[in-house]
Order: structure tokens, then C-alpha cells, then sequence
């Protein structure tokens, strides 16, 4: 059964990542960048701040923080723990696959890409949601552009990226919650 899934897997990953092109690959590397996203985070960082004030951007931001932290943490966790390598080492795609980043890293499963992106989307659009009414799916679609970039450039299956995107949501909805405690106790005085 599990040999099956993986199969699959392989098979969709190749299918995604050969739908790619060199046209538009510097954009695909773009979105996969991590400091791509620095402006982005700059302005959530105004919205909330131009929503809660200092105190409750603070408490925000150190939510924020601790989510990814986890969140990163958690993905190394099951990358050591599962040892699923990524497609750039599995001999049996070699050249069967496009590879359009340099290669880091030999483990996959999860993509920490992926759940940082879902987590921070989920966690901001919560606590906005009710400030800005697109601004959770504008976010749900950037986090899911950020995750099927890492297919496009040849670092991870659809798997680590469906994992990573669900248990990003779920530290997301978490975090939200846990900070939405404390900034009703400690505001709330």
C-alpha cells in the first residue's frame, strides 16, 4: 500500500514538474526564495500593527515566531525521522526530472517551505480576517503558490507538499488560538 502511494507520488511529481519551462523558471525561483517573501511580511507586519496596536503586534509577532520556529523544527523532525529522499538523489529520475535550483539537503518529507507558508497564512489570516476580508484566501493561495513551487523546481514531492501545507494550517489555526488567549488576558486588564 505504501509502496503504491510512493509510486504515485513519483509519478505526479514528474508529470508537475515536467509541466515546467525555462521561460518561467526565474519566476518559479523567485517564489521559492524565502527573502522573496521579506515585503510581503512587511506588510502584514503593518496590517497588524494598524489593527491591534504595539502590544498586540508584539504579542503577534512573537506568536508568529514561535509558530515557525515549531514549524521549522517539526519539519527537520520528519525529515530525519522518515528519511525520504529528495527527487535530485533519487537515482531512478535521473534525467527524468527538471531540476531548477541548486541542490541542498537529501531529505523531503515534509517540506518545511510549505508548512512555514501555510502556518504564517493561516496564523495572519485569522487575525485579520475580520480587517481585511480577501486577505485569508490572497494568503491560502500564496502559501500554496510557495508549496507547488518546490515541485516546480525539483526539490520535493507532491506528498511532502500536501503534509507540509496540512500541518502548517494546523499550527497556524493553533497559534492563532494560543495567542488570541493571551492577547485577550493581557490587553483585556
Amino acid at each position: 500500500m505504501i509502496e503504491e502511494l510512493i509510486k504515485y507520488d513519483i509519478d505526479f511529481f514528474l508529470f508537475l514538474n515536467n509541466l515546467g519551462s525555462e521561460p518561467w523558471d526565474n519566476l518559479w525561483r523567485v517564489i521559492t526564495n524565502k527573502l522573496s517573501s521579506i515585503p510581503l511580511y512587511a506588510f502584514l507586519l503593518y496590517l497588524v500593527y494598524k489593527s491591534y496596536g504595539f502590544k498586540g503586534t508584539l504579542i503577534v509577532v512573537v506568536g508568529a515566531v514561535l509558530m515557525i520556529t515549531t514549524c521549522d523544527q517539526l519539519a527537520n523532525l520528519f525529515k530525519s525521522g522518515f528519511q525520504r529522499l529528495r527527487p535530485w538523489v533519487n537515482e531512478d529520475l535521473d534525467g527524468l526530472m527538471r531540476m531548477v535550483v541548486e541542490k541542498r539537503g537529501i531529505h523531503s518529507f515534509f517540506s518545511g517551505h510549505a508548512v512555514n507558508s501555510m502556518g504564517l497564512a493561516v496564523y495572519i489570516g485569522l487575525l485579520l480576517r475580520h480587517y481585511y476580508y480577501y486577505l485569508p484566501f490572497i494568503l491560502l493561495l500564496w502559501a500554496f503558490t510557495v508549496g507547488s513551487s518546490r515541485i516546480y523546481v525539483g526539490v520535493h514531492y507532491p506528498l511532502d507538499i500536501v503534509c507540509g501545507l496540512s500541518f502548517g494550517g494546523f499550527a497556524g489555526f493553533l497559534f492563532y488560538r494560543i495567542q488570541d488567549v493571551i492577547r485577550n488576558k493581557f490587553l483585556s486588564v
